[in-house]
């Protein structure tokens, strides 16, 4: 990656980092689950009117919005109302990645090997870590489960990315967001009160609390989905998917950061501890799952047949393909 690259990458780290203290001081004045639908819906009505409908099969389209949209950010945001920190927030989605290789295992016939079982299991490991320090925290388990609900959630996504093969991801991610709108809104209507969210968006504009909400609204929107995942698609484009999705493992790192520097929590040693050992073990998994793909890929059979040479444009070439597959991380 050029400087250029690196430091736009940093920005993305920066920015899905700071989203989920936006999204801690949305959900303080709105209902979790219809700040959820606002967020996206925010989105949705341009998206409807300026941006054509991604040309894959409508199946993994809806799975990919109900999974990545309403199903993640709905366990999100409801955990993180339910008490769940905001930095271990950060951290514990991404129990997503070791989740995607064992349902990739499952679901799409894809061998595990030694390296990626070492990453699976130190990853666990790591969320056992958290879920003694979360239990005995006077929060309790429920917020944790919640977020790694949410976490099990984006790994459906990430398959279901799989199966629609998009040449087009940032359509794909567009439409996410329409597809999630509805849901959200309709169980917000059940659960929350048909008029709660409203009246909430409504007092927004008169008190300070509210205009700090809004703010996070825009933020997780403008910031955090239009600019952020707009910055790592692009970068998708033009890097192999094994250089930029260990982007979203930084994230808990300015998640915790900024987290400490805003609210004033401190995470235990113990927590610590056991968010080293999920992003180490995450990225361990992911590494060795995509050296795997590529030695069994049809250009990884063609060398070791002999037939063609390793070359860094051949290898560019296989890992770009690789790379239009891989959503952006939330934020």
């Amino acid at each position: 990656m050029t400087t250029r690259a690196r430091l736009l990458a940093l920005t993305v780290v920066l920015l899905w980092g700071c989203n989920f203290l936006a999204i801690r001081v949305g959900i303080d004045h709105f209902p979790p689950i219809f700040f959820a639908g606002l967020r996206f819906l925010v989105i949705a009505v341009p998206v409807v009117l300026f941006v054509p409908r991604p040309k894959v099969a409508l199946r993994w389209l809806l799975l990919y919005g109900l999974a990545f949209g309403f199903a993640q950010f709905g366990f999100l945001f409801w955990a993180m109302n339910a008490g769940l920190a905001t930095g271990l927030a950060s951290l514990v989605l991404q129990s997503s990645a070791p989740m995607t290789v064992v349902l990739g295992a499952v679901l799409l016939g894809e061998r595990l090997g030694r390296t990626q079982i070492i990453g699976l299991l130190v990853a666990i490991a790591g969320m056992l870590l958290v879920a003694v320090a979360q239990g005995g925290s006077s929060v309790g388990l429920v917020p944790l489960l919640l977020g790694l609900l949410a976490g099990l959630s984006w790994a459906i996504a990430n398959i279901a990315t799989r199966k629609a093969k998009s040449t087009e991801p940032m359509k794909l991610m567009s439409w996410m967001c329409v597809i999630a709108t509805a849901p959200l809104f309709a169980v917000s209507w059940i659960v929350e009160g048909p008029t709660t969210g409203w009246a909430a968006l409504a007092s927004a504009f008169s008190t300070g609390e509210g205009h700090i909400a809004l703010v996070g609204l825009a933020y997780t929107a403008i910031a955090g989905t239009i600019v952020g995942t707009g910055i790592y698609v692009a970068l998708l484009g033009r890097y192999p998917a094994s250089t930029v999705a260990p982007l979203s493992l930084m994230v808990p790192i300015v998640g915790f950061t900024v987290a400490w520097a805003a609210l004033g929590e401190v995470p235990t040693p113990l927590t610590l501890a056991g968010g080293v050992a999920v992003i180490a073990g995450a990225l361990v998994a992911q590494s060795a799952g995509r050296r795997a793909a590529g030695a069994a890929g049809p250009l990884g059979r063609l060398r070791r047949r002999g037939i063609v040479r390793a070359t860094p444009g051949a290898e560019e070439t296989c890992r770009h393909g690789a790379s239009l597959h891989v959503p952006a991380p939330p934020g």
